[in-house]
């Protein structure tokens, strides 16, 4: 049994967010959580939220036991672009690509030894 979260149009970029998606990815929630504390990255904060909501999902929803949670997948698609314009010399346009993310956690509980 899983329990899952998913943050749609998170506007940083995936390839910034799969890095701090791969510091928690295989832990235990409250490693997991603690480490999204401590992480001076953007996307820590906005994953950490989602890491408890799908412990809450997990708890409330499928009665999985909070202590023997992990963290057994997440990671971070391409959401939709956001398309803007940067003048340059001579008349010409460049584009700027703002990036989006849809961000998946999945929890599941360990086996017991």
């Amino acid at each position: 049994m899983e329990a899952r979260a998913q943050l749609n149009h998170l506007r940083i970029s995936p390839r910034k967010v799969n890095i701090v998606c791969d510091l928690i990815r295989g832990k235990d929630v409250n490693e997991a959580s603690a480490i999204l504390k401590n992480t001076p990255k953007a996307a820590s904060e906005p994953l950490y939220k989602l890491l408890q909501s799908a412990a809450a999902n997990a708890e409330n929803n499928h009665q999985m036991d909070p202590d023997r949670l992990y963290v057994s997948e997440t990671y971070a698609n391409g959401g939709p672009i956001i398309k803007r314009i940067r003048p340059r010399a001579h008349g010409r346009a460049f584009r700027i690509n703002k990036r989006t993310s849809h961000v998946t956690i999945v929890l599941q509980e360990r086996e017991e030894p």
